[in-house]
């Protein structure tokens, strides 16, 4: 990874991982939850949710090292699922809800991108329309790889959380009991390399498919 694309990548992963809390967060508040209010989370001013090890160090250590897969996290929305209308259904949106908005923002920044290499915005001129075209490629890069790795059904994963809430609560338990097994089994999976190559083929060929490569 050049220096060029080391500079747009660290705003690209900022964008992606907060506005995947913040989309937490908004969920929560339309179950019945304003907890993420009532602590000044439900916002899209961006310091509230700035975790400096998940949010910036961590992404610039991968671009340091070449990292094929970026990611990061921002702080954690509080959320009291206790305060959900319905405890099930609150808690399975809340929890495809940051997946979504990734998924939303990868389809959306393809689409800039594909407007910019179609020139339908050369009106901007090239030196705005090529740092903007590069960082469309890696935003999109950036939220495919968050969407799929908080997929994964792995506690504590948001993925773990869809699949819990089609279990009875008196199983949930067993789901918040493994969590820290959970972190455990994927920092092992990703420190050597082999949740990369699980997930990575398919969200290379995604990402060349909404970009026009394929």
């Amino acid at each position: 990874m050049d220096l060029q694309e080391a500079i747009v990548a660290i705003p690209a992963i900022m964008m992606a991982v907060i506005l995947h809390e913040y989309a937490h967060g908004w969920m929560a508040y339309k179950m019945g939850d304003s907890t993420a209010k009532e602590f000044g989370r439900l916002t899209l001013n961006p310091i509230p949710h700035i975790d400096p090890l998940g949010t910036i160090l961590l992404p610039g250590l991968l671009i340091l090292v070449g990292s094929p897969i970026l990611f990061g996290w921002a702080k954690p929305v509080p959320i009291n699922p206790l305060r959900f209308r319905n405890l099930r259904v609150g808690t399975f949106f809340v929890s495809i809800a940051g997946i979504g908005m990734n998924f939303f923002l990868a389809l959306l920044f393809a689409l800039l991108y594909r407007l910019i290499t179609q020139g339908y915005l050369d009106f901007l001129g090239e030196s705005v329309l090529l740092p903007l075209a590069l960082f469309s490629a890696k935003s999109v890069l950036v939220n495919l790889v968050l969407a799929f790795f908080n997929a994964i059904p792995i506690p504590p994963l948001d993925g773990s959380r869809a699949v819990m809430s089609f279990f009875s609560v008196k199983y949930w338990e067993l789901f918040y009991r493994f969590e820290m097994f959970g972190f455990l089994a994927i920092t092992l999976l990703l420190f050597t390399g082999v949740l990369g190559r699980i997930i990575f083929p398919p969200i290379l060929l995604i990402w060349n498919y909404l970009i026009g490569r394929l």
